[in-house]
This record gives structure tokens, sequence and C-alpha cells, in this order.
């Protein structure tokens, strides 16, 4: 997690990555630079929100080899060298300014989240429910790890307004190409559709493929499916008005979720290999749906309203994750898949 969330970081600071030019100054000019005339309480709080995770995760990911002083010390030390580093990369791109008010925000944020990570760290490891938890109803082994990482990130995925719901994979975002051809209402309805049900059966049939035969299934992969719905629903709720933040779910999306629910409770019976194999054949039909989808004007202004300000950072990087993350996740199901057929072949 202290991995993914270091290059996500690197992403969301060096965001649109275009325009690159040598500014005939200095890369760390900025650290002498007077303070920028425009900063408000906003820009303050998310430069210093932005890397309290770091520096939780850092602590969590040095323990249990490193603790203590010696991982508050590591927390810090990285932390200021990413900050300043990305800050001094910002010198030349067009679009950002760097400047030395957030670089040390940022260092106050790493510096903070490295405090809680010292005080939280040894009740999240030995005492919390969500240890218990993983120890209780997830499979051992870092493998398994892995998968709750990239469910957490599918999670984040669902923060991207301009994707149908559940949908993610869409290549034309990463290399700006046109939307595919407009179809007639009821085939972009069907085209929703499908796209929401066949996600919702996969990721619902990857957390049941990480889970003990003893744990709950069917609660843990409707919790999760419940868990995206709120993030989605959240998302509106930033980006749009109070009455507004269901406008996600049109009827494409209902059909989708009406479908796609006891379709998941059907295959949540299957063998974890069949279940493995229907989640990564659905993921890439619901990719290829995706880039097929003619453009949604509404979803289009949501985006246009989303890219501006303070967004334009997180909105660049709600948009890598949606194109990413299915790709990794028919990686993941076909490592996870080949090493169940090694251990079955020597078993």
């Amino acid at each position: 997690m202290f991995l993914a969330y270091v290059l996500l970081v690197i992403y969301a600071t060096l965001y649109p990555f275009s325009g690159w030019r040598d500014a005939g100054i200095s890369a760390f000019a900025y650290l002498t630079a007077p303070k920028p005339p425009y900063l408000t309480r906003f820009d303050l709080v998310v430069n210093v929100l932005g890397y309290l995770p770091y520096g939780l995760l850092a602590v969590f990911a040095m323990r249990p080899r490193v603790t203590g002083l010696a991982a508050f010390a590591f927390a810090l030390a990285s932390g200021a060298a990413l900050a300043l580093t990305l800050e001094a990369v910002q010198t030349f791109l067009p679009s950002r300014f760097a400047s030395n008010v957030d670089a040390a925000c940022n260092v106050l944020g790493a510096m903070l989240g490295a405090v809680l990570g010292l005080r939280s760290a040894r009740w999240l490891f030995e005492k919390s429910l969500p240890l218990q938890w993983r120890t209780q109803y997830v499979l051992p082994g870092a493998r398994a790890d892995a998968g709750v990482v990239l469910l957490a990130l599918w999670l984040a995925t669902q923060l991207n307004p301009a994707s149908l719901l559940f949908g993610a994979g869409d290549l034309r975002d990463l290399f700006r190409q046109p939307a595919g051809s407009a179809y007639e209402p009821d085939v972009f309805v069907g085209i929703e559709a499908l796209t929401a049900a066949s996600n919702l059966v996969a990721v619902g049939l990857t957390m049941s493929a990480l889970l003990n035969p003893g744990a709950p299934v069917l609660r843990a992969m409707l919790g999760l499916i419940g868990l995206g719905l709120f993030v989605r629903t959240a998302a509106f709720a930033i980006l749009r008005q109070a009455e507004e933040v269901f406008h996600w779910l049109t009827p494409g999306a209902l059909i989708g979720l009406a479908a796609g629910l006891p379709i998941l409770l059907a295959a949540a019976m299957l063998p974890r290999a069949l279940r493995l194999a229907l989640a990564a054949v659905l993921l890439m039909g619901a990719t290829v749906l995706v880039n097929l989808a003619p453009a949604n004007p509404y979803f289009a202004s949501t985006l246009a309203v989303w890219s501006q300000g303070h967004f334009l950072n997180f909105n660049g990087l709600t948009r890598l994750l949606s194109v990413l993350w299915p790709f990794a996740a028919l990686l993941y199901l076909m490592l996870i898949a080949a090493r169940a057929g090694e251990g079955g072949t020597r078993g």
C-alpha cells in the first residue's frame, strides 16, 4: 500500500505530464522564492492531507523491522525528499507552480502521518478489527494482501464521475482518442447495463477468491459492492448539488445492478477456479464495452466541472486508476489462478 501510494502521489503531483519546458531557472529556485500571493486555506489543508497517508503508511511499511524513532525518521526524511523533488520537477511544467509553502505543507503532512502511525501501529497490528478480520477471513500470504489492495483501488476508481457505473479500462482517456460512434439511446443503455453487471460480478468474485472457506462470502461481496456505490454517491455529492447525488443511477446502471446481483449470488457457489476464470472473462468483456461506448453528454459536463480548479490533480489521479485497474486485476487473476494450478499439480 505504501508503494502504491508513492506512485499515486507522483502521478497526482505531475499531472497532466504535458508541455515540459526549461524555464531558465534552477529547479530548486522555489525554495528561496517569496510566498505565493494566491494561497488559500484549501490549498494548505490539501497539501498537508495529501502527505499524511504517506507518513502513516511509511511507518506501517517499516514494521516490524524498524519501529519507533527510526521509523519516524525514515517517514519524515523520505517524505521530505519526495516532496522537495516533485516540487522541483514542477518547475518544468507550465500548468504547475513550484512553491516552498506547498513543499513545507507536504513535509508537515508526512510528519503528522508518521506520528499518527507510531501512535496507532501497535493497535492496528495487534488489536484492531481490520486485523482480526484479515486474520480470520482472508487467505494468508502476500498474494491475498495484494488482492485486498487491488480491491481498495477499485473503490477509488468509483470517484471518477466521467465513467459508467463500475466501468473502467477506457483507454481513450489515456491516449486521448475520440469516443465511440453514436448509438440509439436503448443501445447505450444496454452497453451501460452490461458494463455495470459484468464488473459487479467480476469484482465480487475476485473478493470471494481472497476469502477462507469459512468466511461470510456473501456478506463480504455485497458489502464491497455497497461500499462502491457509497463512494460513487459521495463523488457526486462533492461535484454536484445535494439533489443531484444520485444522477449516476441511470436506467442502464439500474438494469446492470438488478441483473448483476443475482448472477453474482449464483456464481459465488462455483468452484474457486471457475470463479477466477469467470471474473477474468467478464473483466475483459466489460473493458471492451467501455471502449466501444459513445460519449455520455451528462458525464462529459460533469467531468468539465470536476476538472476545474482544486480538483485538477485528483481528477487526473482517478482517471488513471480507472484506466489501469482492470488490466492490473486481469494480471492478478491470472497470477493467482496459475499458482492455484501449480499447487493442484504438486498435490
